[in-house]
């Protein structure tokens, strides 16, 4: 993954916190995902290098860096604008209600990963 797919691969969080581009996992699926990978994800622990990606983040094609830059910083001011009451409670398309403080360690635990991982 080079920085331009790392960006994007971050954008895919935003783009299913705010936009209708991703279909709802069904039933089955959102229970396994809610029974064993909520916790990791929306806890206050950071993630262990090489986990496993969900197959909507594999960003296998090229993208412009400028543009997927651009998008990120937008939905990061978006959900700043927003602020933390609009989140508290707000279903998640994979985990079901979260609380304001588990979107953003997932938020966070996602971005800082991947900067971390670039060296940033």
């Amino acid at each position: 993954m080079n920085v331009a797919q790392m960006l994007a691969h971050c954008n895919v969080t935003y783009e299913m916190a705010f936009e209708n581009k991703h279909p709802k996992p069904n039933f089955f699926m959102r229970w396994i995902l809610k029974a064993f990978v909520k916790k990791m994800v929306v806890s206050e622990t950071p993630y262990k290098k090489n986990i496993q990606t969900a197959p909507a983040f594999i960003i296998a094609d090229e993208r412009d860096f400028d543009v997927e830059k651009r998008r990120l910083v937008q939905y990061l001011q978006k959900t700043v604008e927003l602020g933390a009451a609009h989140f508290d409670g707000r279903e998640s398309l994979s985990f079901g209600k979260l609380s304001k403080e588990e979107w953003n360690n997932m938020f966070f635990k996602h971005l800082d990963h991947h900067l971390k991982q670039f060296g940033a």
